[in-house]
Protein backbone atom coordinates (compact mmCIF):
# COMPACT_ATOMS: atom_id res chain seq x y z
CA UNK A 1 0.00 0.00 0.00
CA UNK A 2 3.05 2.50 0.65
CA UNK A 3 5.36 1.49 -2.27
CA UNK A 4 1.92 2.28 -4.59
CA UNK A 5 0.37 4.95 -2.74
CA UNK A 6 0.26 7.44 -5.67
CA UNK A 7 -1.53 4.98 -8.03
CA UNK A 8 -3.92 3.61 -5.92
CA UNK A 9 -5.01 7.19 -4.58
CA UNK A 10 -5.89 7.94 -8.58
CA UNK A 11 -9.82 7.17 -9.24
CA UNK A 12 -8.65 5.64 -12.22
CA UNK A 13 -6.37 3.57 -10.95
CA UNK A 14 -6.99 1.70 -7.87
CA UNK A 15 -5.82 -0.99 -5.77
CA UNK A 16 -8.03 -3.09 -9.00
CA UNK A 17 -5.51 -1.66 -11.18
CA UNK A 18 -2.62 -1.59 -9.05
CA UNK A 19 -3.27 -5.55 -8.56
CA UNK A 20 -3.57 -5.91 -12.47
CA UNK A 21 -0.20 -4.15 -12.68
CA UNK A 22 0.99 -6.61 -10.48
CA UNK A 23 -0.12 -9.63 -12.04
CA UNK A 24 0.84 -8.27 -15.65
CA UNK A 25 4.08 -9.97 -17.34
CA UNK A 26 6.36 -7.46 -19.50
CA UNK A 27 8.90 -8.68 -21.72
CA UNK A 28 11.34 -6.27 -22.71
CA UNK A 29 13.78 -6.43 -25.66
CA UNK A 30 17.01 -4.55 -25.17
CA UNK A 31 18.24 -2.88 -21.65
CA UNK A 32 20.03 0.12 -24.17
CA UNK A 33 19.26 3.54 -24.35
CA UNK A 34 15.03 2.80 -24.71
CA UNK A 35 15.38 -0.62 -22.23
CA UNK A 36 16.72 1.69 -19.37
CA UNK A 37 14.05 3.91 -18.86
CA UNK A 38 11.34 1.26 -19.72
CA UNK A 39 12.77 -1.30 -16.97
CA UNK A 40 13.74 1.54 -14.22
CA UNK A 41 9.50 2.81 -14.72
CA UNK A 42 7.68 -0.52 -15.00
CA UNK A 43 9.87 -1.80 -12.14
CA UNK A 44 8.59 1.13 -10.19
CA UNK A 45 5.03 1.04 -11.43
CA UNK A 46 5.27 -2.69 -10.00
CA UNK A 47 4.84 -4.40 -12.97
CA UNK A 48 4.43 -8.62 -11.33
CA UNK A 49 7.20 -10.12 -13.47
CA UNK A 50 9.61 -8.36 -16.07
CA UNK A 51 11.66 -10.10 -18.50
CA UNK A 52 14.91 -8.67 -20.05
CA UNK A 53 16.85 -9.86 -22.84
CA UNK A 54 20.43 -8.67 -23.89
CA UNK A 55 23.61 -10.16 -25.30
CA UNK A 56 25.30 -7.39 -25.17
CA UNK A 57 27.85 -5.70 -22.44
CA UNK A 58 28.16 -2.46 -20.71
CA UNK A 59 30.66 0.36 -22.76
CA UNK A 60 31.75 3.84 -21.42
CA UNK A 61 29.88 5.00 -24.67
CA UNK A 62 26.46 3.71 -23.25
CA UNK A 63 26.67 5.56 -19.58
CA UNK A 64 25.06 9.33 -21.61
CA UNK A 65 22.23 7.95 -22.26
CA UNK A 66 21.60 4.39 -20.34
CA UNK A 67 21.29 5.74 -16.88
CA UNK A 68 20.48 2.43 -15.27
CA UNK A 69 24.18 1.68 -15.03
CA UNK A 70 27.30 2.92 -13.78
CA UNK A 71 31.09 2.43 -13.57
CA UNK A 72 30.85 -0.02 -11.79
CA UNK A 73 28.58 -1.69 -14.36
CA UNK A 74 30.98 -1.71 -17.30
CA UNK A 75 31.84 -5.31 -18.91
CA UNK A 76 28.76 -6.91 -17.82
CA UNK A 77 26.25 -8.45 -19.72
CA UNK A 78 23.16 -5.62 -19.86
CA UNK A 79 20.63 -8.01 -18.86
CA UNK A 80 22.46 -9.13 -15.53
CA UNK A 81 23.09 -5.99 -14.84
CA UNK A 82 19.92 -4.55 -15.01
CA UNK A 83 18.15 -7.11 -13.03
CA UNK A 84 20.64 -6.38 -9.94
CA UNK A 85 19.84 -2.30 -10.38
CA UNK A 86 15.94 -3.61 -10.71
CA UNK A 87 16.10 -5.67 -7.66
CA UNK A 88 17.28 -2.59 -5.68
CA UNK A 89 14.61 -0.18 -6.94
CA UNK A 90 11.58 -3.02 -6.19
CA UNK A 91 12.37 -6.33 -4.73
CA UNK A 92 9.02 -7.14 -4.35
CA UNK A 93 8.63 -8.14 -8.09
CA UNK A 94 10.25 -11.05 -10.42
CA UNK A 95 12.76 -9.71 -13.04
CA UNK A 96 14.24 -12.46 -15.14
CA UNK A 97 17.67 -11.73 -17.02
CA UNK A 98 18.03 -13.35 -20.27
CA UNK A 99 21.72 -12.50 -21.31
CA UNK A 100 21.32 -13.67 -25.04
CA UNK A 101 20.20 -12.94 -28.27
CA UNK A 102 17.09 -12.65 -29.43
CA UNK A 103 16.68 -15.14 -32.37
CA UNK A 104 14.27 -17.26 -34.39
CA UNK A 105 14.96 -19.98 -32.12
CA UNK A 106 13.80 -18.42 -28.74
CA UNK A 107 11.38 -15.62 -29.34
CA UNK A 108 8.51 -17.54 -30.09
CA UNK A 109 8.89 -19.95 -26.69
CA UNK A 110 10.13 -16.67 -25.26
CA UNK A 111 7.12 -14.13 -26.15
CA UNK A 112 4.58 -16.75 -24.87
CA UNK A 113 5.43 -16.02 -21.50
CA UNK A 114 4.96 -12.83 -21.35
CA UNK A 115 1.80 -10.72 -22.36
CA UNK A 116 3.26 -7.82 -23.15
CA UNK A 117 6.33 -6.93 -25.61
CA UNK A 118 8.19 -3.99 -25.79
CA UNK A 119 10.92 -3.30 -28.35
CA UNK A 120 13.84 -1.30 -26.83
CA UNK A 121 15.99 -2.55 -30.43
CA UNK A 122 18.13 -0.71 -31.97
CA UNK A 123 18.59 -2.34 -35.25
CA UNK A 124 15.77 -3.32 -38.24
CA UNK A 125 16.45 -7.23 -38.41
CA UNK A 126 15.75 -7.48 -34.66
CA UNK A 127 12.71 -4.91 -35.01
CA UNK A 128 11.88 -7.38 -37.60
CA UNK A 129 11.92 -10.48 -35.96
CA UNK A 130 10.11 -9.10 -32.79
CA UNK A 131 6.93 -7.90 -35.04
CA UNK A 132 6.31 -11.11 -36.66
CA UNK A 133 7.33 -13.62 -33.47
CA UNK A 134 4.47 -10.80 -32.07
CA UNK A 135 2.09 -11.51 -34.71
CA UNK A 136 2.80 -15.45 -34.36
CA UNK A 137 2.13 -15.29 -30.81
CA UNK A 138 -0.54 -12.80 -31.11
CA UNK A 139 1.21 -10.24 -28.05
CA UNK A 140 0.90 -6.46 -28.65
CA UNK A 141 3.99 -4.70 -28.90
CA UNK A 142 5.20 -1.32 -27.89
CA UNK A 143 7.73 -0.03 -30.50
CA UNK A 144 10.22 2.71 -29.86
CA UNK A 145 13.10 4.07 -32.37
CA UNK A 146 15.55 7.13 -32.12
CA UNK A 147 17.81 8.59 -34.83
CA UNK A 148 19.49 12.26 -33.43
CA UNK A 149 17.19 14.48 -32.33
CA UNK A 150 14.00 12.46 -32.78
CA UNK A 151 12.16 9.96 -31.84
CA UNK A 152 9.05 7.93 -32.70
CA UNK A 153 6.44 5.82 -30.68
CA UNK A 154 3.89 3.29 -31.17
CA UNK A 155 1.49 -0.14 -30.71
CA UNK A 156 1.60 -2.69 -32.68
CA UNK A 157 -0.59 -5.86 -32.85
CA UNK A 158 -2.92 -4.90 -30.23
CA UNK A 159 -6.96 -5.13 -30.57
CA UNK A 160 -6.63 -5.99 -34.55
CA UNK A 161 -4.49 -2.87 -35.08
CA UNK A 162 -1.91 -2.82 -37.55
CA UNK A 163 1.66 -4.66 -37.19
CA UNK A 164 5.05 -2.65 -38.03
CA UNK A 165 4.94 -4.29 -41.20
CA UNK A 166 2.15 -2.31 -41.75
CA UNK A 167 4.21 1.10 -41.67
CA UNK A 168 7.46 -0.66 -43.45
CA UNK A 169 6.65 -3.74 -45.28
CA UNK A 170 10.25 -4.49 -44.97
CA UNK A 171 13.98 -4.01 -43.66
CA UNK A 172 15.87 -1.13 -45.63
CA UNK A 173 19.03 -2.03 -47.40
CA UNK A 174 21.58 -3.25 -45.11
CA UNK A 175 24.23 -0.10 -44.08
CA UNK A 176 22.00 2.18 -45.76
CA UNK A 177 20.57 3.63 -42.44
CA UNK A 178 23.00 4.61 -39.96
CA UNK A 179 22.68 3.79 -36.26
CA UNK A 180 23.51 6.22 -33.24
CA UNK A 181 27.26 4.47 -33.04
CA UNK A 182 27.93 6.07 -36.22
CA UNK A 183 25.86 9.31 -36.52
CA UNK A 184 25.18 9.91 -32.52
CA UNK A 185 22.29 10.47 -30.40
CA UNK A 186 20.67 13.38 -28.22
CA UNK A 187 21.52 11.48 -24.38
CA UNK A 188 18.12 12.53 -23.43
CA UNK A 189 16.28 11.51 -26.08
CA UNK A 190 16.20 7.84 -25.11
CA UNK A 191 14.54 8.85 -22.27
CA UNK A 192 11.86 10.62 -23.19
CA UNK A 193 10.79 7.93 -25.43
CA UNK A 194 11.03 4.93 -23.32
CA UNK A 195 9.05 6.43 -20.65
CA UNK A 196 6.55 7.22 -23.40
CA UNK A 197 6.85 3.65 -24.09
CA UNK A 198 6.27 2.55 -20.50
CA UNK A 199 3.12 4.97 -20.38
CA UNK A 200 1.63 2.93 -23.38
CA UNK A 201 2.51 -0.33 -21.44
CA UNK A 202 0.64 0.92 -18.27
CA UNK A 203 -2.37 2.11 -20.51
CA UNK A 204 -2.94 -1.06 -22.01
CA UNK A 205 -2.83 -3.31 -18.33
CA UNK A 206 -4.90 -1.15 -17.28
CA UNK A 207 -7.17 -0.87 -19.91
CA UNK A 208 -7.10 3.24 -19.60
CA UNK A 209 -6.91 6.14 -21.77
CA UNK A 210 -6.22 5.99 -25.67
CA UNK A 211 -3.72 2.91 -26.80
CA UNK A 212 -1.18 4.71 -29.57
CA UNK A 213 -2.38 1.76 -32.27
CA UNK A 214 -2.93 2.78 -35.13
CA UNK A 215 -1.06 5.69 -34.59
CA UNK A 216 2.66 6.51 -34.90
CA UNK A 217 3.63 9.42 -32.55
CA UNK A 218 6.81 11.66 -33.71
CA UNK A 219 8.70 13.47 -31.70
CA UNK A 220 11.49 16.34 -32.28
CA UNK A 221 13.45 17.41 -29.02
CA UNK A 222 15.04 20.34 -30.85
CA UNK A 223 11.56 22.21 -31.58
CA UNK A 224 9.49 19.88 -29.03
CA UNK A 225 6.76 19.60 -31.67
CA UNK A 226 5.09 16.57 -31.79
CA UNK A 227 2.97 14.81 -34.81
CA UNK A 228 0.76 11.97 -34.96
CA UNK A 229 0.84 9.83 -38.42
CA UNK A 230 -1.99 7.18 -38.93
CA UNK A 231 -1.25 3.59 -40.00
CA UNK A 232 -4.02 1.09 -41.60
CA UNK A 233 -4.03 -2.56 -41.35
CA UNK A 234 -2.53 -4.17 -43.80
CA UNK A 235 -4.06 -7.74 -44.29
CA UNK A 236 -1.16 -8.99 -46.53
CA UNK A 237 1.07 -7.98 -43.97
CA UNK A 238 0.30 -10.49 -41.37
CA UNK A 239 -0.72 -13.06 -43.87
CA UNK A 240 2.86 -12.89 -45.23
CA UNK A 241 3.82 -13.62 -41.18
CA UNK A 242 1.50 -16.52 -40.68
CA UNK A 243 2.30 -18.39 -43.70
CA UNK A 244 6.17 -18.42 -42.52
CA UNK A 245 5.23 -19.38 -39.36
CA UNK A 246 6.20 -23.08 -39.66
CA UNK A 247 9.36 -22.20 -40.73
CA UNK A 248 10.18 -19.39 -38.60
CA UNK A 249 12.22 -20.70 -36.21
CA UNK A 250 15.04 -22.11 -38.86
CA UNK A 251 15.76 -18.53 -40.29
CA UNK A 252 19.17 -16.61 -38.68
CA UNK A 253 18.78 -13.01 -37.66
CA UNK A 254 21.34 -11.01 -39.34
CA UNK A 255 21.87 -8.40 -37.26
CA UNK A 256 25.35 -6.01 -37.02
CA UNK A 257 28.16 -8.33 -35.68
CA UNK A 258 31.01 -6.53 -36.45
CA UNK A 259 31.40 -4.71 -33.15
CA UNK A 260 30.72 -8.20 -31.17
CA UNK A 261 33.14 -10.16 -32.84
CA UNK A 262 36.56 -10.37 -33.43
CA UNK A 263 37.87 -10.88 -36.76
CA UNK A 264 40.80 -13.02 -37.75
CA UNK A 265 43.01 -13.39 -41.05
CA UNK A 266 44.35 -16.18 -42.71
CA UNK A 267 47.56 -14.69 -41.76
CA UNK A 268 47.26 -14.01 -38.33
CA UNK A 269 46.60 -17.93 -37.81
CA UNK A 270 47.45 -20.42 -40.10
CA UNK A 271 50.77 -20.72 -38.51
CA UNK A 272 49.54 -21.04 -34.92
CA UNK A 273 49.15 -24.13 -33.08
CA UNK A 274 46.50 -25.21 -30.02
CA UNK A 275 43.64 -23.98 -32.72
CA UNK A 276 40.15 -25.87 -33.38
CA UNK A 277 38.92 -25.21 -37.13
CA UNK A 278 35.51 -24.78 -37.43
CA UNK A 279 33.33 -25.29 -40.41
CA UNK A 280 30.07 -24.04 -40.08
CA UNK A 281 28.81 -24.36 -43.87
CA UNK A 282 26.33 -27.40 -44.96
CA UNK A 283 28.10 -30.46 -45.14
CA UNK A 284 27.69 -30.35 -49.01
CA UNK A 285 29.23 -27.29 -49.74
CA UNK A 286 32.25 -26.53 -51.58
CA UNK A 287 35.61 -26.60 -52.01
CA UNK A 288 36.29 -29.00 -49.13
CA UNK A 289 39.23 -27.39 -47.19
CA UNK A 290 41.87 -29.98 -47.27
CA UNK A 291 45.21 -29.83 -45.47
CA UNK A 292 43.77 -28.72 -42.10
CA UNK A 293 42.04 -30.70 -39.46
CA UNK A 294 38.46 -29.06 -39.72
CA UNK A 295 35.63 -29.54 -37.60
CA UNK A 296 32.04 -29.41 -39.73
CA UNK A 297 29.12 -27.84 -37.54
CA UNK A 298 26.40 -25.76 -39.82
CA UNK A 299 25.81 -23.17 -37.99
CA UNK A 300 21.83 -24.23 -37.75
CA UNK A 301 22.80 -26.90 -36.03
CA UNK A 302 25.94 -25.09 -33.79
CA UNK A 303 23.74 -24.96 -30.24
CA UNK A 304 23.00 -28.67 -30.28
CA UNK A 305 26.76 -29.96 -30.61
CA UNK A 306 28.76 -27.18 -28.05
CA UNK A 307 29.66 -30.75 -26.66
CA UNK A 308 32.36 -31.06 -30.09
CA UNK A 309 33.84 -27.13 -28.86
CA UNK A 310 37.44 -28.33 -27.68
CA UNK A 311 37.70 -25.63 -24.68
CA UNK A 312 41.27 -25.46 -24.46
CA UNK A 313 41.84 -24.29 -27.96
CA UNK A 314 41.28 -20.99 -29.47
CA UNK A 315 38.37 -21.58 -32.15
CA UNK A 316 38.69 -20.28 -35.26
CA UNK A 317 35.24 -19.99 -37.28
CA UNK A 318 34.77 -20.30 -40.92
CA UNK A 319 32.47 -20.14 -43.71
CA UNK A 320 32.19 -19.15 -47.60
CA UNK A 321 32.58 -15.49 -46.71
CA UNK A 322 32.92 -14.37 -43.34
CA UNK A 323 29.05 -13.86 -42.55
CA UNK A 324 27.97 -17.13 -41.23
CA UNK A 325 31.46 -17.25 -39.36
CA UNK A 326 30.50 -14.07 -37.78
CA UNK A 327 27.19 -15.37 -36.45
CA UNK A 328 28.25 -18.87 -35.43
CA UNK A 329 31.19 -16.65 -33.04
CA UNK A 330 27.82 -14.97 -31.19
CA UNK A 331 26.06 -18.18 -30.79
CA UNK A 332 29.32 -19.42 -28.83
CA UNK A 333 29.68 -16.30 -27.06
CA UNK A 334 26.41 -16.19 -25.73
CA UNK A 335 26.84 -20.02 -24.75
CA UNK A 336 29.96 -18.53 -22.45
CA UNK A 337 32.32 -20.19 -24.56
CA UNK A 338 35.53 -17.65 -24.99
CA UNK A 339 38.63 -17.28 -27.50
CA UNK A 340 36.29 -17.44 -30.86
CA UNK A 341 37.38 -15.88 -33.70
CA UNK A 342 35.93 -15.26 -36.92
CA UNK A 343 37.87 -16.04 -40.28
CA UNK A 344 37.58 -12.99 -43.00
CA UNK A 345 38.26 -14.89 -46.04
CA UNK A 346 36.10 -17.53 -46.78
CA UNK A 347 36.82 -20.99 -47.40
CA UNK A 348 38.23 -20.64 -50.69
CA UNK A 349 40.98 -18.50 -49.59
CA UNK A 350 41.56 -20.93 -46.90
CA UNK A 351 41.98 -23.97 -48.38
CA UNK A 352 44.03 -21.84 -51.67
CA UNK A 353 46.60 -20.72 -49.14
CA UNK A 354 46.85 -24.24 -47.50
CA UNK A 355 47.30 -25.63 -50.48
CA UNK A 356 50.28 -23.57 -51.17
CA UNK A 357 51.61 -23.64 -47.66
CA UNK A 358 51.42 -27.55 -48.08
CA UNK A 359 53.66 -27.19 -51.00
CA UNK A 360 55.94 -24.57 -49.84
CA UNK A 361 56.50 -27.55 -47.33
Amino acid sequence: MSRYNRHIILSEIGQEGQDKISNAKVLVIGAGGLGCPVLQYLTAAGIGTIGVIDFDVVELSNLQRQVLYGSASLGQNKADAAKAKLEDLNDAISIIAYPEQLTHQNAINLFNQYDIIVDGSDNFETRYLVNDASIITNKPLVFGAIYKFEGQVSVFNFNNGPSYRCLFPSPPKKDTIPNCSEIGVLGVLPGIIGSMQANEVLKIVLGIGHVLSGKLLCYNALTTQTSTLKIKRNEASFLSVLEEKDHFENKVININCEVHVIEVSINDIISKENIQFIDVRESHELPKVENINATNIPLNHLKDNLHKIDSDKKKVLFCQSGIRSKKAVLILQNAKIKNCFSLKEGALELNNFTKVLSNER
